[in-house]
């Protein structure tokens, strides 16, 4: 154990020293900063009013279209649509939207010229203001009152409640779904960054003759525990300072330049939509906006964070541990990192199965009986697991996935020892399939 400890230290304060690790461990937040922060500013400085000319010549919508925030409509009374091209040449406005005389049962030939390409933004808010006045039409001819209506629409918002032996909790759907594929997503791509730097650094040591030095006072063992302990301290360390870091540098840039997050494309277009539906909608909207923050803080204060915490720190190792000594195996059995191909897609069709179904199956059942399973198996367990947890898994599935995964994580340890201790010495030759199974009965 003392001879492990020793290994463990060396691997550790080796990569750490390492100039790599210290230009990734503070570039990394800044450049998550940059993809954060630098997108909100762009979005700040891009903004600009866009002026759009009409030329209404059905007369259906004359002062009806309104300019809203940065839209504005700029009516105009050419004698004819060559003319209004010509006018609006002469002008850097963004766009002419042409209405001839329209049939309102069939609204056709309405067209927008720009000298550009014309942006989805403007082209979704001005065919809503023009659905919403086509409509307002109809109804006027049709002897409907439209306010009437829209007092007859229902706005329902259903709030999701847990029932558990502790009580009631408020619950969220997107929260809990969140919260466990964030655990999953952390996980997969630690098992795969870090495997693979145990799998280069076996291949460096064994290429440079250094493993020779130290099989002389340790056995392969306890050389292979060290290495992939090691450098598991070396991925929490770093995977922390990511996240401290992370969060003080993008907190203070923010604050200092009073940037907020980037609206995404379907915000942008679901914006356009507010603007054309009117101050009523708009109300509407912002006290659904309202019941919707309030909502998912009641759910995320209402997750079970020591759980998750546990859960995700036992998968995050066992998973970890279970991939790293296998890949450990592989940077054994071959010269180069070349001929790990052969070796390293059976060993990662697992986690690669196991992410694509954590988003397809695994989220929309997850009690289902692929969930269950996939959960139990120590080879897919490590990401399945963490996605159910938010949702809810009995006590007694999640031990017996726990004690799975610990008997995975030997019997994963006891193959790769065996492959390990033949192929750390032996050097140009091709090894397959064949050859390994030789190694696990080999007396050494």
């Amino acid at each position: 154990m003392h001879k492990i400890w020793l290994i463990i230290q060396r691997e550790y304060l080796t990569r750490v020293r390492k100039k790599s690790f210290i230009i990734m461990t503070f570039l990394t937040p800044l450049l998550l900063a940059a993809f954060m922060v630098i997108p909100a500013w762009l979005a700040t400085i891009s903004d600009s009013e866009d002026v759009v000319m009409v030329l209404d010549e059905s007369g259906l919508f004359a002062d009806k279209l309104e300019s809203k925030e940065d839209l504005k409509i700029i009516p105009i009374a050419a004698g004819s649509l060559e003319q209004a091209k010509t006018a609006y040449q002469e002008t850097d406005y963004t766009a002419l939207l042409h209405i001839p005389k329209l049939d309102l049962d069939n609204p056709e030939g309405i067209r927008l010229y720009s000298k550009k390409n014309t942006s989805l933004q403007v082209k979704f808010r001005l065919e809503n203001m023009l659905e919403k006045e086509i409509e307002s039409q109809r109804f006027m001819a049709s002897g409907i009152d439209r306010e009437m209506l829209n007092k007859m629409k229902a706005n329902v918002t259903m709030t999701t409640v847990n029932l558990s032996e502790s009580g009631e909790r408020d619950s969220n759907v997107w929260v809990t779904s969140g919260a466990g594929i964030i655990g999953a997503v952390i996980i997969y791509f630690f098992i795969f960054l870090y495997g693979v730097q145990i799998m280069r650094g076996v291949i460096e040591e064994k290429t440079n003759r250094i493993v020779e030095v130290m099989i002389s006072s340790v056995k392969p063992f306890q050389l292979m525990m060290g290495k992939i302990v090691g450098i598991a301290g070396v991925g929490l360390t770093q995977f922390l300072l990511w996240v401290v870091l992370s969060t003080i540098v993008v907190g203070g840039v923010q604050a200092a330049f009073d940037i907020k997050p980037a609206p995404t494309p379907i915000e942008q277009m679901q914006a356009g939509r507010d603007l054309a539906t009117g101050e009523e909608s708009a109300q509407t909207q912002e006290e659904s906006q309202a019941n919707m923050l309030s909502e998912v803080s009641s759910a995320i204060s209402n997750l079970n964070f020591p759980l998750l915490l546990g859960c995700f720190l036992f998968y995050f190792l066992g998973g970890y541990l279970l991939y790293g000594s296998l890949f450990g195996a592989i940077g054994a059995a071959v010269d180069n990192e070349t001929d790990t191909q052969q070796f390293m897609f059976p060993i990662t069709i697992p986690l690669i199965i196991s992410f694509i179904m954590s988003y397809t199956v695994v989220i929309q059942n997850p009690d289902g009986p692929v969930a269950f399973w996939m959960s139990i198996i120590p080879f897919t367990s490590p990401i399945v697991m963490m996605v159910r947890i938010p949702f809810g898994v009995p006590a007694s599935e999640l031990l017996l996935s726990m004690g799975l995964l610990i008997l995975g994580f030997i019997f994963t340890t006891w193959i790769a020892s065996r492959i390990y201790r033949v192929g750390i010495l032996m050097y140009g030759k091709k090894i397959n399939y064949k050859e390994l199974s030789k190694w696990l009965f080999y007396r050494v």
